[in-house]
């Protein structure tokens, strides 16, 4: 037997000796005993200190691709916001119950085989601890181009809006089955997915495509489907963002965002989709920082509204998972109370894990003022330890029933064999072929010709990808990438180009967003149309963009940027496949939101 494998065998067997652990029910949290009954819980519960309890609500960010890094740029990264090295040492030191996989620099995600062995060496550190207790290792894993961490060779799927806009449940279902596989298979053992956001404001700078739509039934059947899918993986779900962050033009990590429905308006909009997912058993369910008057007054976030997190999610709604925070160093978290205040807050409305602790100004992590002012908080009486132990005995229970304790490490040797495989990537393109929603047309679909063809718009890879991609059928093409944000000196180079070629196909990026990225791809697509020359607008994230420049003759919409998505466009730009997909959201006239250019389920189609 390896080295490995010995320990993987001591590691399990030891915590069954400790915990106590048999085998355990999926779903446990939501089979609808009352907590604090399951004596295998209990056991482990009862052998832990108050400060290890406080601990274990706690999801941490690490830096570094394995567990015992000497990276000089991770051990410096991780030394500033913990004063640690690594993984291996932050757990011996703090004993946080979940770890957060980040695609940053330095990274934890970048191999397959990398993150199985960076999982299998954070799992091996949490069972050498006192009590010992696997990780909770999470990542923000929504698929499409926005929210996505685990890069390629994993599989790409398309995003909740594109899945919207194919109005397939089966097709969520399959495409969040397969990626709670390939997560699994790397030790990943929850995803912060599906959004169950209704997306009805177009200028909601936060969510957008990351929505399933703007119908509130839409958006419950893709994203109750995608819950469905995580858990037949075996992977931990977690629906977000609650009560609903879909209609808001702020983002709730730079400002405060206020949604200012009627308790009216929240129950038929916002609400339906988070009653599907707990109707499906949903295991974790994610906070938003998010004022709502009409659900609480205070002015509170509803992280740290007991009227909302108790009052509706937990007795009107009677979920019994596990709740976890959005990022504890978003602003409209940190606006109203100091940062030793919020974990106490948090848990007193009825959250039960706090997800990533902020740095101070000096970049040192806030994780230890926020621990230590939680159990003060219980020594001083203002929060009592069995309201730590709920939180705490949820939190075991999901890592019980999702089989953590009787199987925390990963077959290192079979990740190739799940992660990335011809039979889920052609599933992949199959189900991104249903996806791409032709709004208007003029010239489609295009012969496969030697004609010239110019690609420009945003994104490098993007512009780069969709030119080989249309040169495969034929056409000679050249590319210009211009961003989302061109000056008036490129608009003019990408003028005359188009003028020398028979076609242009120019993406775009968020053009409707004017406050970010300002009036440059608007303007780009104006001048193009404006030569005379064919143009053909794919709009590679929202499908607000048309209202900005209705004069394109011919536009669609692929809600991402992947290979697969850029495949699809180009099948529909040469005829291979009929444009399948619907709009999952109104688009609007530009400036006026309550003018409808291209109503909610429109979408044209044509014979293959």
């Amino acid at each position: 037997m390896s080295r490995r494998r010995r320990l993987i065998a001591i590691g399990a067997a030891s915590v069954v000796a400790v915990a106590g652990i048999g085998s355990g029910t999926a779903n446990a949290a939501q089979a609808g005993h009352k907590p604090g009954k399951d004596k295998r819980v209990l056991k482990i519960l009862n052998k832990m200190t108050l400060e290890e309890k406080v601990a274990q609500l706690f999801v941490l960010q690490v830096y570094g691709t394995s567990a015992d890094t000497t990276d000089p740029t991770a051990v410096a990264a991780n030394q500033k916001l913990w004063g640690v090295d690594n993984a291996q040492q932050l757990i011996a030191k703090y004993h946080p119950g979940g770890i957060i996989y980040y695609y940053v620099d330095p990274p934890n995600l970048v191999s397959p085989q990398q993150v199985a062995h960076l999982s299998n060496g954070i799992q091996q550190a949490a069972m050498h601890t006192r009590v010992p207790i696997p990780e909770t290792i999470t990542t923000d894993q929504e698929q499409g181009s926005i929210v996505t961490r685990v890069p390629a060779p994993f599989t790409q799927f398309p995003g909740a809006q594109a899945l919207g806009a194919a109005r397939s449940p089966k097709n969520a279902f399959t495409t969040s089955k397969i990626t709670g596989e390939e997560l699994k298979a790397i030790g990943i053992t929850q995803d912060y997915a599906p959004d169950s956001d209704v997306n009805v404001n177009p200028a909601n700078p936060v969510i957008g495509v990351r929505s399933p739509g703007s119908d509130p039934s839409l958006v419950a059947q893709i994203a109750s489907a995608e819950v469905d899918g995580y858990q037949a993986a075996g992977v931990i779900a977690t629906a977000k963002h609650f009560p609903g962050h879909g209609d808001t033009n702020t983002d709730s990590h730079t400002g405060v965002p206020i949604i200012n429905h009627t308790k009216e308006q929240w129950e038929k909009l916002d609400l339906p989709p988070f009653k599907a997912d707990i109707a499906h058993g949903v295991d974790s369910i994610m906070t938003a920082h998010i004022i709502v008057p009409a659900l609480d007054p205070s002015g509170d976030p509803a992280t740290l509204s007991k009227p909302i997190l108790t009052g509706i999610l937990r007795d009107q709604l009677h979920y019994k998972g596990v709740v976890v925070t959005d990022a504890l160093g978003m602003a409209g978290l940190r606006a109203k109370y100091g940062d030793d205040r919020i974990p106490v807050l948090a848990v007193k409305a009825g959250v039960d894990q706090l997800e990533k602790p902020p740095a101070d100004a000096s970049g040192k992590g806030l994780y230890t003022l926020q621990r230590d002012s939680l159990v003060n908080a219980v020594k001083s009486g203002e929060i009592s330890e069995a309201r730590i132990d709920q939180s705490v005995y949820r939190i075991l229970e999901q890592k019980l029933s999702h089989g953590l304790f009787q199987h925390p490490y990963v077959d290192e040797s079979k990740v190739a064999k799940v992660v990335g495989t011809p039979s889920h990537l052609a599933t992949e393109q199959k189900i991104t072929d249903q996806t791409t929603t032709l709004v208007k047309n003029a010239v489609l679909p295009l012969p496969k010709d030697n004609r010239k063809v110019f690609v420009t718009g945003y994104g490098v890879t993007t512009t780069q990808t969709l030119a080989n991609d249309i040169g495969k059928r034929g056409p000679v093409t050249s590319v210009l990438q211009t961003g989302t944000s061109p000056t008036p000196a490129t608009i003019d180079k990408a003028v005359a180009q188009a003028k020398d070629n028979d076609l242009t196909v120019v993406t775009t990026n968020a053009a409707w967003n004017l406050a970010v990225n300002g009036p440059g791809q608007m303007n780009l697509v104006k001048a193009l149309v404006a030569t005379g020359k064919p143009v053909v607008v794919a709009s590679v994230r929202d499908a607000y963009d048309i209202g900005y420049f209705p004069e394109a003759p011919t536009y669609l919409v692929t809600y991402g940027y992947t290979p697969a998505s850029l495949e699809s466009l180009t099948k529909v730009l040469f005829g291979e496949i009929s444009p399948q997909g619907k709009l999952p959201v109104m688009i609007p006239v530009a400036d006026h939101p309550d003018q409808t250019l291209y109503p909610y389920g429109y979408g044209l189609t044509f014979d293959k």
